[in-house]
This record gives C-alpha cells, sequence and structure tokens, in this order.
C-alpha cells in the first residue's frame, strides 16, 4: 500500500466515513453504557459478533435488570469468563459515566477510563471515545497496526503494546494522518473498510 492508493480508497468512501463519524456524535443515554459494554468485549474477538452480544444485552434490559450473562457471551466472544465479570463491574459502578461528562480532555477521558473501569486499555478506551463522538485517538487494533506497517510508518507489529509504546505509535500515526490530510479516526475506518468492504464502528 502506498498514499497515492490510501487518498485514492479515501475519495471513493468519504461521504460514508463522514457520515458514520457523525453518527458516533448523536450517541446518548443508555446506548452510551452500551457502547463501553461493546469495546469491553471487542478485545480478540470478532466486532460483529460483539455487536450481536450487545443486541442481546440491550434486548433484555442487562443495564437495569440481574441475569447471567456468560451463557449469551460464550456464543459470541473470546474469554467470556473474564468479559462476564468486567461487564458486571461496570454495570455496578456505570456512574463512573458521570464522572467521565465532567472531564474536558479527550486524552485525560482516556486515561480516567483506563484507571476506573476493569478490562479497559488505551485502545479499548479509545475505541469507546470514538463511537461516542470524541475525536484523535488513535485505536491501535490489529488492522491499524499491519496496515501503519504497510505504510512504513512503523517497521513492525508489536508483540505487546504498553502504554508508553501505544503512546509512541499513535504520535506517529498522528504525524502521518496530518501529513496525508486524513484524520486518525477517518483513517481508521477507512483500513476498516478496506480489508472487510465495510464502514463499521
Amino acid at each position: 500500500m502506498n498514499t497515492k492508493l490510501l487518498k485514492e480508497q479515501y475519495n471513493l468512501k468519504k461521504k460514508i466515513i463522514k457520515n458514520r463519524l457523525k453518527e458516533f456524535k448523536l450517541v446518548k443515554g443508555k446506548d452510551v453504557f452500551y457502547e463501553l459494554c461493546f469495546c469491553l468485549l471487542t478485545p480478540q474477538s470478532n466486532a460483529y459478533k460483539c455487536d450481536e452480544c450487545v443486541t442481546i444485552l440491550r434486548n433484555k434490559g442487562f443495564m437495569s435488570n440481574d441475569f447471567e450473562i456468560s451463557n449469551i457471551l460464550r456464543e459470541k466472544t473470546r474469554f467470556y469468563k473474564n468479559k462476564s465479570k468486567y461487564l458486571i463491574e461496570f454495570k455496578e459502578n456505570k456512574k463512573i459515566l458521570n464522572e467521565l461528562k465532567k472531564i474536558k480532555e479527550n486524552i485525560v477521558k482516556r486515561e480516567f477510563l483506563v484507571r476506573n473501569v476493569k478490562g479497559i486499555g488505551y485502545k479499548e478506551a479509545s475505541h469507546f471515545l470514538r463511537n461516542t463522538g470524541h475525536r484523535d485517538l488513535a485505536i491501535l487494533d490489529r488492522h491499524i497496526l499491519k496496515n501503519l506497517v504497510k505504510l512504513r510508518i512503523i517497521k513492525e507489529v508489536p508483540k505487546s503494546l504498553g502504554a508508553s509504546k501505544y503512546l509512541e505509535i499513535e504520535d506517529k500515526f498522528s504525524k502521518f494522518s496530518s501529513k496525508v490530510g486524513i484524520s486518525m479516526d477517518e483513517l481508521d475506518l477507512l483500513f476498516w473498510s478496506m480489508e472487510t468492504g465495510k464502514v463499521f464502528k
């Protein structure tokens, strides 16, 4: 891949990508709660199946009702036992979302989520924030990292991604984004669509 091909693909999908980002800004109320549930489920799991799982949880009223969720998660996501615990713990402490609203800076919001929601790392926190209308945070999932290698922004996909390494790659991604004139949020959706054929979330 090169920047010429990237820009060509972006121009083809620019409208749908920008509309998707506008939709993220409209996520409010209960949808914010379920969006965080989605991001808690996604690590090393299929995003579409995780979305199906959240739809089931939503239809059953997980936010307000108590019921066994591990069997639901087992069919849709990996590490379902741990993720069941994370979801229940978050549900019991969902007031944390009110605290999050008080924070102005997106980077500080991300740090707050990482510190206060079990099962959330930089990638998941960035994903949640992007999906609820926040901008300019890198979601360094494997599909992003692989494309950053193809574009020679990084040499290889790191074996582990601690905080310092995450921020280092995010900085390189941000500089590349500025260079090509396409935001990181748009590039994320573009990379995803180039691999799957769909602009998802």
